[in-house]
């Protein structure tokens, strides 16, 4: 069973006093490894009595883990810390029920849900704990700036939090993006994802039409947006039912000030251009894409 199995089959039945406690804990995390149980009692603002009464049962649920060195103290799960998020969207009337999984990535897992309008919506775990935490650092320019080692849920909401800021800024820029919703912790509610990635598609009805048009809005969001994706690939352009193309997956996204912007424009740029001709037959040099990505002229 996977983490928002466990999350979304354990929340119906969680008690407020449950969720205070699973707060105190996420509150103690920033401190502690592990929260001990003092701290929790204390953060919690319930009876100790309460508090040690409920510690074994959400250990049981799979929410907490439990350890005992020089004091006894519990620290979140993945199903925990998805709880949490779920609790505060569903208080937000962001969300009402979940759906289906939709697709696995090695740093995310993205359901469908439907809001109290019955809204489909997509929803976003980042879960940047599959990666060791140097190939996180390496990777990710943005984690190299903490002298401490932030845990995976920590990690997995600066990501979150990173990528719902872009898209925020891609949307209005006319780049073809999911529409970001609501962004809590590690999780990102966006508009409803439909079609499949590119490299799923054998043939293409016009792929140099296709090209063109994600050569387009890599263009935008560089010269409107000021952003570059910084991971671009087949594996995160997704081609809809409309045969338009959605470029997802921005948390690794950087600012075209970054003093690698260049370097890190022409790898998305090759990346793509590379999947076009290997797999499609398209021939572009990689020079006239950056200069069209970068000129200031629209023809």
């Amino acid at each position: 069973m996977s983490a928002i199995e466990i999350a979304v089959r354990v929340y119906r039945k969680l008690e407020p006093e449950d969720l205070q406690i699973l707060e105190a804990i996420e509150q103690q995390m920033k401190s502690y490894e592990h929260a001990p149980k003092e701290a929790i009692h204390k953060q919690a603002e319930l009876a100790p009595q309460e508090v040690d009464y409920r510690l074994p049962s959400l250990t049981k649920k799979g929410l907490l883990q439990g350890w005992r060195g020089q004091y006894v103290g519990y620290s979140l799960t993945t199903p925990g810390y998805d709880t949490l998020a779920i609790n505060a969207l569903v208080e937000a009337d962001v969300i009402e029920a979940f759906g289906k999984l939709l697709g696995v990535g090695k740093e995310s897992d993205v359901y469908d849900a439907l809001t109290p309008t019955e809204q489909q919506v997509a929803i976003k775990f980042h879960r940047l704990g599959r990666a060791s935490f140097k190939q996180t650092k390496r990777k990710r320019g943005y984690m190299a700036k903490y002298t401490y080692t932030p845990d995976w849920n920590q990690q997995s909401r600066i990501a979150a939090k990173k990528e719902y800021k872009a898209l925020k800024l891609l949307r209005p820029k006319d780049v073809a993006v999911p529409n970001p919703i609501k962004q809590n912790r590690h999780v990102l509610v966006m508009s409803m994802i439909e079609g499949a990635e590119l490299y799923h598609h054998q043939k293409l009805q016009d792929p140099q039409a296709i090209l063109q048009e994600i050569l387009l809005n890599v263009k935008r969001a560089y010269q409107d947006a000021h952003i570059i994706h910084g991971d671009l690939s087949s594996y995160n352009i997704i081609l809809q039912p409309n045969q338009h193309i959605l470029i997802i997956d921005w948390p690794q996204n950087v600012t075209t000030k970054h003093p690698n912007a260049k370097e890190l424009l022409k790898r998305d740029l090759k990346n793509v251009l590379t999947f076009f001709q290997r797999k499609h037959g398209q021939k572009n040099r990689l020079k006239d894409a950056l200069t069209y990505v970068t000129e200031d002229s629209r023809n």
